[in-house]
């Protein structure tokens, strides 16, 4: 069902990995030109342009782009007493552990008389954005929502498309975990519109702009994020879902597969890979992909994900080398199961969220854990890391100097402002002690 990538004898270095390792066939720069597009017609032409976008890509026209507060109340009251519980629960468990993101104030005397204030300020106002699709996603409301709270953003907008099986209106389930966390300003509108519409705004609708936009969503949604970036900040530019566990002959393959075959029923183009020192504990993983795509409801999806050139099992000489590949992959979601998994994670440099062991599965993250599921794919975990609290705040040094801390620096100023030709930037200082 996966290929099979056969890395023994290949000398493990981060450059003769990164050729080998196996990514989708997906690049956001084809989905730009179509999403300046979209984009420059929600600019122009505001509500109007979103509402055909609707009809076109989405659910159908909403009744109302901005969905009604009373409408909002009624997905919270309506919600199944098992799901609202479970999403209470994980609010508590993603405040909890977001709350350890936001660093204190601190502050250096760099003399007498000279401070430097570290202080971490939040963005004024939020754009989260909520896909639809092959799935409804109300953890991703919390997963976005929360940390955003937590760093202490004052306004939010959240944006999910409208759905043809609720006449244009965003997900009941959607609108329901909104108002659990307070959300009461919540846009039926998808896609790469609809993350212009949060840049820039749109008059007509009330929606201000706002100053960062995260959120996970399709590759016209990843293109998008790229199109506005510089005039609003944003998370990362999400693609399709991974997973890469590393395990020994030590693990139970049927975890392992479970683990693989949870995150392929995400997406045809998701990525499940199985990074292995062992090809007979790789067989039996094998087997047991059989048999559970094949009783998994998405069973189609599931195998068209496993079979794809983005999916695959990796032979390698040893768990060192095992670690050296995941480096170079960088995958969103790293499983270690083995023997020693704290001697793997020891090697580790690079991943969005890692799990540990056979109790803590991908799908642990994905709901329940308190870690955060939006996370950066197609490598870019190598430099950027998952949404966080940190996400929504901006560092910021105040300085303190008072008259005599000044003067004590004053002389070395003018020097270096004449050893860069800018004079004035002494004469600056100097204005201060002349009268």
């Amino acid at each position: 069902m996966m290929q099979t990538i056969d890395l023994r004898g290949v000398q493990p270095t981060r450059a003769a990995f990164e050729r080998l390792v196996p990514r989708p066939v997906v690049d956001v720069g084809v989905a730009m030109h179509v999403a300046t597009e979209l984009i420059d017609d929600v600019r122009a032409r505001g509500a109007a342009a979103l509402r055909e976008q609707a009809e076109r890509f989405d659910g159908g026209t909403p009744p109302a782009i901005r969905v009604p507060a009373a409408e909002i109340a009624a997905a919270v009251a309506a919600l199944p007493s098992a799901v609202r519980g479970a999403l209470e629960e994980a609010i508590a468990r993603v405040r909890e552990a977001t709350a350890a993101q936001v660093p204190p104030p601190a502050e250096t005397r760099i003399g007498q008389g000279a401070v430097i204030v570290q202080r971490w300020q939040p963005v004024e106002r939020a754009g989260l954005y909520v896909p639809g699709g092959k799935a409804v996603y109300p953890s991703s409301v919390v997963m976005n929502a929360v940390p955003a709270q937590v760093a202490g953003v004052s306004s939010i907008a959240l944006a999910s498309p409208p759905q043809r099986g609720f006449g244009g209106r965003v997900h009941p389930t959607i609108l329901g975990a909104a108002g659990l966390l307070g959300i009461d300003e919540v846009y039926a509108m998808g896609g790469a519109g609809a993350i212009g519409a949060l840049a820039w705004g749109v008059e007509d609708i009330g929606l201000d702009p706002v100053q960062v936009i995260t959120g996970p969503g399709n590759i016209y949604v990843a293109a998008a994020k790229r199109v506005v970036r510089g005039q609003t900040g944003i998370d990362s530019e999400a693609g399709t879902t991974e997973i890469l566990v590393i395990a020994d002959d030590s693990a139970n393959p049927r975890y392992v597969a479970a683990d693989l075959v949870s995150q392929a029923e995400h997406d045809e183009a998701a990525a499940s890979l199985l990074v292995t020192d062992s090809p007979e504990f790789a067989e039996r993983v094998a087997a047991e992909l059989e048999r559970l795509a094949g009783a998994t409801r998405h069973s189609e999806r599931v195998r068209t994900a496993l079979a794809g050139p983005q999916s695959g099992v990796v032979l390698v000489d040893d768990l060192a080398a095992a670690a050296a590949f995941s480096n170079a992959y960088g995958p969103e979601h790293l499983e270690i199961q083995t023997a020693d998994d704290d001697a793997v994670l020891a090697g580790i440099q690079n991943a969005g969220a890692i799990f540990l062991g056979p109790s803590a599965p991908v799908s642990l993250g994905d709901y329940l854990a308190g870690s955060n599921h939006v996370l950066p794919t197609g490598g870019q975990a190598r430099f950027s890391p998952g949404l966080g609290a940190y996400s929504f705040l901006r560092p910021q040094q105040v300085i303190r100097y008072d008259r005599d801390a000044l003067r004590d620096v004053a002389d070395r100023i003018v020097a270096l402002s004449g050893a860069e030709d800018l004079p004035a930037h002494g004469e600056a200082v100097t204005a201060r002690f002349t009268g």
